[in-house]
């Protein structure tokens, strides 16, 4: 997936594509309103992440431009935190607004909301004869559905999202998070993970991926 980056701080940018690309995102990096523009001419994006203070201009003015664009989210990742531009933000469209400084998991998390399909216009996720409906969280395997948990829902949809590539722990841990509303450890995860696979059978395969986390694969039991 693709995601736009706005930073003019050359460490902050550095530290925010390294800590994006290693959960698998695509991601370009523009330091001015005019790298913006210019890589948005060039390219698709999913998601911009977006500085408020630039040294040519503000990005409100950028968020303007770019809000008309229905499959094009919009988060502020900045240190101005006065109540005044946050509501200019989100007025705008924005579909968040995250002040500095953050914290990394928290940062990822929001991504991910901001990116989920939402609601009935969420179309079904679909890998080989597994399909989810989002709308209605219902799970289907060949035709026959599959009664999942609230968590256990959370985490296919991040791993169908993803299928094919590797999805990590940390990335899941914040799907757990947001879904029980508790920080968990990884011993949660795992236990999870193994109810799962149980509940989807043989016909999908959750692959552990050492030391990185894991992947969905249909028909390869």
């Amino acid at each position: 997936m693709k995601l736009l980056l706005v930073e003019d701080n050359p460490l902050t940018a550095k530290g925010l594509q390294y800590l994006l690309e290693r959960e698998q995102y695509d991601v370009d990096v523009a330091s001015s309103l005019a790298e913006a523009e210019a890589a948005l001419a060039m390219s698709r994006y999913r998601l911009i992440l977006l500085d408020v203070g630039l040294p040519d201009g503000d990005g409100f003015t950028l968020a303007e431009s770019v809000r008309q664009k229905a499959d094009m989210a919009v988060i502020f990742l900045t240190a101005k935190d006065d109540e005044a531009d946050i509501v200019k933000g989100l007025e705008l469209g924005a579909e968040d607004y995250i002040t500095k400084p953050f914290r990394n998991r928290e940062l990822l998390l929001r991504i991910q909301k901001a990116l989920r399909p939402r609601g009935a216009q969420a179309r079904p996720l679909q890998a080989g004869n597994l399909s989810f409906d989002v709308a209605s969280g219902q799970a289907i395997i060949a035709g026959k559905a599959v009664n999942l948990s609230a968590v256990e829902r959370r985490l296919l949809i991040c791993l169908l999202e993803n299928a094919g590539r590797v999805v990590t722990r940390e990335r899941l841990l914040d799907e757990i998070y947001d879904a029980s509303g508790s920080i968990v450890n990884d011993n949660t995860l795992s236990v999870y993970l193994k109810r799962l696979r149980q509940k989807l059978g043989q016909e999908v395969v959750i692959k552990t991926v050492k030391n990185l986390g894991y992947c969905l694969n249909v028909g390869d039991a």
